[in-house]
């Protein structure tokens, strides 16, 4: 998908010079795609470690089959975001009962960057702000851990990280109306659980 203002650059121009081995082509594809995979294991684990963890080994799956990316069936985006998602569904599983709420704080205090969630930074913010910020990240964060899976893996893509119903539901592998109803049903659920840990806190 193209960010706004930007050319997006020819990225089968751009896996062909990775696989003839030129190394500024894979910077080039991990500057530009390193961000939203670092976001996307953030968001699905709530650990800071895990994600910086997760993304390494999503780009060294990614370069050891970038010879089976193929145009043709969808973007490099697309692509990209599949394998993560299924590196994620194997981490998932691997780990079932994720220690959901300890890893959550992990990354908040370290740096006092907010680098998991951009769309939440602002510019010169007052202290106030930020803490008020970071409070509210860590609300959404703790809210998403508790959606289901499914539902939660669905609203991350959509929300979070931009992608439109089509490209999600070539990542999934499910219709489109399917993910529509993941989207609607996985909102509503986050919606709940924010209302009533904002009951809790009050």
């Amino acid at each position: 998908m193209e960010a706004q203002g930007k050319v997006e650059p020819d990225w089968s121009d751009v896996v062909r010079r990775c696989l003839s081995g030129e190394s500024p082509a894979w910077s080039e594809l991990v500057r530009a795609h390193h961000r939203k995979v670092y976001s996307l294991c953030y968001r699905f684990t709530g650990s800071g470690t895990d994600a910086e963890d997760l993304t390494q080994d999503v780009f060294v799956k990614i370069y050891a089959n970038l010879s089976s990316f193929d145009m043709a069936r969808g973007s490099l985006q697309v692509w990209i975001t599949t394998m993560t998602r299924n590196l994620l569904v194997d981490h998932f599983r691997r780990t079932k009962n994720l220690r959901a709420t300890d890893s959550l704080d992990e990354g908040w205090d370290e740096t006092g960057e907010l680098r998991p969630i951009d769309r939440l930074e602002s510019h010169g913010p007052t202290q106030h702000d930020m803490a008020a910020k970071r409070e509210l990240a860590k609300m959404v964060q703790q809210a998403l851990a508790q959606v289901s899976p499914e539902l939660r893996e669905a609203v991350i893509l959509r929300d979070l990280q931009d992608m439109d119903y089509k490209e999600i539901a070539q990542v999934l592998n499910i219709p489109e109306g399917t993910v529509k109803s993941r989207i609607s049903r996985g909102r509503a659920e986050l919606a709940r659980l924010l209302e009533r840990n904002k009951k809790e806190v009050m």
